[in-house]
């Protein structure tokens, strides 16, 4: 991984996504994106995550946040995507009605014969690539990306529609994650 790639300053606000594993479209079904946020919930109340903005898709998550208990970053980021890792898995597995049930667990099987340091499963892609956001400028135009996600891929016509994002925060109504940091200051 490039030195570009990594969580250099422990207070710094970042912008990270992760996938995953094969980008395989996972949170289509609506229990998994609930054990998802559940999970961001638990991290936000417990651990010091600070969220300034969010989306899932259906394959992946874009996070605006920062780590306000003295945790770092990267194990803070490490946490929540082993938890949910384990617990959307068995989920997964426990579904009756998961019709993909076979092929999402033998593809996370085969993944997880790839890598060292997984056994069973593994359930997101490894990379993360944060990126530090330094200025308002950057803050504002990854906050855009984060919202856009879903207009760009087609799902909805206005970021604010979509559910499952914090756009419906920046449009001065209340999401599904409390406590969502919105930058008023910079003139969003």
């Amino acid at each position: 991984m490039s030195r570009n790639y990594k969580f250099h300053n422990p207070e710094g606000l970042y912008f990270i996504s992760f996938a995953v594993v094969g980008w395989l479209d996972v949170f289509t079904r609506n229990e998994y994106k609930d054990l998802f946020l559940e999970s961001v919930r638990f991290c936000q109340k417990e651990k010091g995550l600070e969220i300034h903005a969010w989306c899932l898709m259906t394959s992946h998550v874009h996070l605006v946040f920062r780590s306000v208990k003295g945790q770092k970053p990267e194990l803070l980021m490490g946490d929540l995507k082993r938890f949910t890792s384990k617990t959307i898995v068995k989920a997964i597995q426990e579904n009756p009605r998961e019709s993909r049930k076979e092929f999402l667990l033998e593809f996370f099987r085969k993944e997880a014969a790839k890598s060292s340091n997984v056994s069973h499963y593994q359930f997101w892609r490894h990379d993360n690539k944060p990126i530090e956001l330094w200025s308002t400028h950057v803050i504002k135009q990854k906050i855009d990306y984060v919202h856009q996600n879903p207009v760009e891929a087609g799902l909805v016509y206005k970021a604010e529609e979509y559910v499952y994002s914090s756009a419906t925060d920046y449009a001065d109504e209340t999401g599904l994650l409390s406590d969502i940091v919105v930058f008023r200051s910079y003139g969003f």
